[in-house]
């Protein structure tokens, strides 16, 4: 249930790179989700939607990493691309859904968002759903991927290139995430993020308390004033059900446990906007992973078994 007082309508952008993942397929996922009729889907629900096409970035050169980053300059540019699209839909009250693309483009999609809640005075607040908890940065990780640092970048710690996106360093503060379903950590990331103070509810979390409990807790204190924005890397999801990524972890959420966890983000009214990240078609088995992530995304909008009341907050 979006806030249609407040939204005007959603805007997908399409943002076509896997520039800073470990394997090259993500840059197809935007293809993969209209496909799978994402656009159809929430238009389903009478919203105004809008297809603002792809973005038009630089290639992936594939190359090693460059003083522990691969591919800075590439991710610098796609993401400056998809702050100001981001930036420019959210000043016009809509709701923009980034089709991605890797993970690194949390950076370019948060620090607007961050930028948008500075302009208008709201609260952040980011539900970060993955397997993994991004926020790494070159001396902790020997891969140099920075789909593995843009939480760290959001919080100030990485490339100045990439951290400054956006005008205000940090973008984000650490008490302004939740991460859910985390269960892949590097050794030195564990500590950084211990160190940071991010609220994690990883899966022994969930496994120990239940999603419904994991769900309260990390929507717990929004308002009427909050902007919340959905992160969702598809690997957040078991592999079982959700093949076509290139960094699958065994042990996340099954159907049930994910569609909990979007309902109840439902339920609160506050959603105001999302990314779509990770999906890779060419891991996929008939596109069931682009076909279950706009599944998960009507729950996201709305879509329930029985009539529901109106959102509690």
């Amino acid at each position: 249930m979006i806030d249609t007082q407040r939204i005007q309508g959603v805007s997908l952008i399409g943002v076509p790179t896997d520039v800073g993942a470990g394997s090259i397929g993500a840059r197809m996922g935007p293809s993969a989700l209209r496909v799978a009729g994402i656009g159809e889907a929430i238009a389903r629900f009478g919203l105004d939607v809008k297809d603002c096409g792809d973005l038009n970035g630089p290639a992936n050169p594939w190359l090693p990493a460059v003083d522990g980053f691969r591919h800075l300059p590439e991710v610098v540019r796609w993401n400056e691309l998809l702050h100001e699209a981001m930036f420019a839909e959210l000043q016009a009250d809509r709701l923009p859904i980034v089709l991605g693309g890797d993970h690194c483009l949390g950076i370019g999609s948060i620090s607007a968002v961050a930028r948008h809640c500075r302009a208008t005075g709201r609260k952040l607040r980011v539900l970060w759903l993955d397997a993994h908890a991004d926020f790494n940065t070159a001396t902790l990780t020997p891969s140099g991927n920075i789909h593995g640092m843009p939480v760290a970048c959001l919080c100030g710690h990485g490339p100045a290139e990439l951290t400054h996106i956006g005008g205000h360093v940090p973008a984000m503060s650490p008490h302004d995430i939740r991460q859910i379903g985390i269960r892949s950590v590097d050794e030195g990331e564990k500590r950084f993020v211990h160190d940071m103070g991010i609220e994690v509810f990883d899966m022994r979390y969930i496994d120990e308390l239940g999603m419904r409990h994991t769900m309260e807790q990390a929507l717990l204190d929004l308002d009427a004033d909050t902007h919340l924005h959905v992160s969702l890397d598809v690997d957040f999801l078991d592999p079982d059900i959700a093949p076509g990524v290139g960094t699958t972890v065994r042990g996340g959420p099954n159907y049930r446990e994910a569609q909990l966890c979007m309902e109840m983000i439902a339920d609160t009214g506050r959603l105001a906007s999302l990314d779509v990240v990770e999906l890779n078609p060419a891991l996929d088995v008939r596109n069931q992973t682009a076909s279950l992530a706009v599944d998960l995304i009507e729950s996201l909008f709305g879509k329930s078994t029985l009539m529901r009341r109106s959102p509690r907050i």
